[in-house]
């Protein structure tokens, strides 16, 4: 690949990344991402020791320990584009050399962990559960601007889920929505505690996720319909916006 562009991979004067203005050394492998910068101090609160807190805009870090293990907090805001900033400026902390602005040879991969507050459309699911997101619904079209997309996403849900729709959907121009899979190992330590969820992850709060205060929807009866889509077993738990 070679040397990365300074235009492309942006480091601040004290070796930081751009947007979170944190260095590689301040990252641990496992990282918790809330949208609420006061989450942040939340989750910290428990960690026994506190190596490093910064912040930039909506961005806040903190790295520390909790039971021995170290872990990073970080807070994206809201929406799918600073999820794309963060999740990209993540990988190039642990996998690109800020020195020579290559990509390392051998790379690392962490363990990232959203929480965050959701909307349920399922009527069985009761107030405060905790869903976890076996499949991220991606309505935001984030992943279709990069490559690969065909290598992660589950084609056979995608094609239930626009025959479920019908033609309307192309009709309206809405985007071409993805299904991916969480990671196994997550979703084998949290299988006891949380309800099986398939989560939208939507491109803004009112109208992508149904509300509909003066401006009407593109598609009136969009609600009922992702309520009864089903593909096998599967069907789509809850609304969120970070899940891209």
């Amino acid at each position: 690949m070679g040397r990365i562009a300074e235009s492309e991979l942006i480091i601040n004067g004290d070796g930081s990344i751009f947007h979170l203005h944190i260095t590689p050394e301040d990252l641990a492998d496992t990282v918790m991402l809330v949208g609420d910068p006061g989450r942040v101090d939340m989750a910290a609160s428990l960690f026994e020791e506190i190596e490093v807190k910064k912040s930039s805009r909506e961005f806040q870090t903190i790295t520390g320990k909790y039971n021995g293990k170290r872990i990073s907090v970080i807070s994206t805001g809201i929406g799918c584009d600073n999820i794309d900033i963060v999740v990209n400026e993540l990988d190039a902390l642990k996998n690109i050399d800020f020195k020579t602005r290559e990509v390392k040879p051998e790379h690392t991969t962490l363990n990232i962990l959203r929480v965050g507050t959701s909307g349920a459309i399922q009527p069985e699911i009761p107030l405060g559960s905790f869903v976890l997101s076996h499949y991220s619904v991606g309505f935001d079209a984030l992943l279709n601007w990069y490559g690969g997309r065909a290598n992660i996403a589950d084609q056979k849900i995608e094609d239930d889920f626009m025959a479920h729709m019908g033609p309307e959907w192309g009709e309206k121009k809405l985007p071409v929505p993805y299904f991916v899979k969480a990671s196994e190992n997550l979703i084998e330590l949290f299988k006891d505690s949380t309800v099986k969820g398939m989560t939208i992850s939507a491109g803004g709060f009112y109208g992508p996720q149904c509300r509909v205060l003066r401006l009407p929807i593109a598609i009136p009866d969009m609600m009922d319909r992702l309520e009864s889509f089903r593909s096998g077993e599967r069907k789509i738990t809850n609304f969120e916006m970070e899940g891209s």
